[in-house]
């Protein structure tokens, strides 16, 4: 009997990314910014109402489309659900992607391209990088995969086990709004508004689910959980959003190191509290970092597929009672 399709669904779906990782050409996540983008032009208006609008017709639609298909493989039986949440898995995940796109970044800044890590910093992050220095490079770089860890393979996870095919699409719709508009600039302060919300609510469990894996995973890296632990509930707060601040602080203090600071994005600057007691950022921590992500993705994957075999249990249990 197929009894936890989708348990199994998220870790083969894993496994297809950690094999194969995104593809480079008509990525169905890269069709939905196309799609988002067609929908911004024709919505935006700088205020808050256009950007609910917005969010909420192409969120929606996205947990629609993905309740349509549960229920229709629901029909064809335990593997066709198996498939369709491993496919939906691997099309959302960008896990293995952050990480190899971080250890090129340590092997630019080893090298010392700047011009070279210029250039590929953008595919981590929304930063200027034209007068960042190898330091600043590793930093931007080493923050952002902390707070990616979260939101391009934790939040995944998690939400596909509380919710399947609808709960991972959903998920992977309001994190990649939240990426397009949602900043803090001129444009984007009030028609992004709605999407940064709806992103941090779908994160909050996700980003604490990354902050344990995160002191957990510490010894496999050299580092502390201890310290971990302590910089998560010292310094998470001071971080301006509610989620990025647990990732990123937990990671400061697995790996010894401090971040925030001085934040430059084309859209302006931003003064960032300091997140952890350690040095800054270097190429070498960088590939550390990669190391604690991938360990932190690996914790979290084996947790979302206990969590979706306990849901299923109870599924089970309960119709058999009815």
């Amino acid at each position: 009997m197929w009894t936890h399709p989708r348990a199994i669904g998220l870790l083969v779906g894993y496994g297809l990314d950690r094999v194969f990782a995104d593809p480079k050409r008509w990525h169905p996540v890269a069709g939905f910014g196309t799609t988002a983008l067609h929908v911004e032009r024709a919505l935006y208006r700088d205020n808050r109402a256009a950007g609910v609008v917005h969010a909420v017709l192409l969120v929606g639609s996205m947990t629609a489309f993905g309740v349509g298909s549960s229920r229709s493989a629901a029909r064809l039986g335990g593997p066709a659900e198996t498939v369709l949440v491993a496919a939906a898995t691997w099309a959302a995940l960008g896990g293995t992607s952050l990480s190899r796109v971080g250890g090129h970044m340590a092997d630019l800044l080893d090298s010392e391209d700047l011009v070279g890590g210029r250039e590929l910093l953008p595919s981590l992050c929304g930063r200027d990088p034209e007068f960042l220095d190898s330091d600043g490079l590793a930093r931007a770089a080493l923050e952002s995969i902390a707070e990616n860890t979260s939101d391009a393979a934790v939040g995944v996870l998690v939400w596909g086990a509380l919710a399947g095919v609808p709960g991972i699409l959903a998920y992977r719709a309001s994190n990649t709004l939240d990426a397009m508009v949602g900043y803090r600039s001129e444009k984007y302060l009030r028609f992004g508004w709605a999407s940064a919300r709806i992103d941090d609510v779908l994160n909050l469990v996700p980003a604490r689910v990354t902050g344990l894996a995160t002191i957990l995973a510490a010894p496999l890296v050299h580092g502390s959980p201890v310290e971990a632990a302590k910089m998560w509930r010292r310094d998470a707060s001071k971080h301006p959003s509610p989620n990025a601040g647990v990732a990123e602080a937990s990671a400061a203090g697995a790996l010894g190191l401090q971040l925030g600071g001085r934040t430059q994005y084309r859209h302006g600057i931003e003064n960032r509290p300091t997140l952890g007691d350690g040095a800054s950022p270097t190429a070498r921590d960088l590939r550390r970092a990669v190391t604690l992500s991938t360990r932190v993705q690996e914790l979290s994957v084996i947790a979302s597929a206990v969590l979706a075999v306990a849901i299923g249990q109870a599924r089970i249990r309960r119709h058999r009672r009815t």
